[in-house]
């Protein structure tokens, strides 16, 4: 799978989770960036992203990320290590 690919996935699940359905995600977005974007969404993220990817997050690696771009490389870590 392909960054770009992990990219509008994660774009697509953020975007339900906000219900916005204009909501751009790129790999320079940050949570600041997005007004919903809090500790409680956060949560619901990473439990999202574990899902649709197969993948589970260690507890030290599901702070929130400086930018979508560095949770992006995350999951591609993730997805080659398996």
């Amino acid at each position: 799978m392909t960054h770009a690919e992990i990219l509008q996935r994660v774009a697509a699940m953020m975007g339900d989770l906000t219900e916005d359905d204009e909501l751009v995600l790129t790999d320079e977005t940050t949570p600041d960036d997005v007004e919903l974007w809090d500790s409680l969404l956060h949560i619901r993220l990473v439990v999202a992203i574990e899902s649709e990817f197969g993948i589970r997050f260690d507890t030290v690696e599901i702070g929130e990320p400086e930018s979508v771009g560095e949770l992006v490389a995350l999951i591609e870590r993730k997805l080659n290590s398996r």
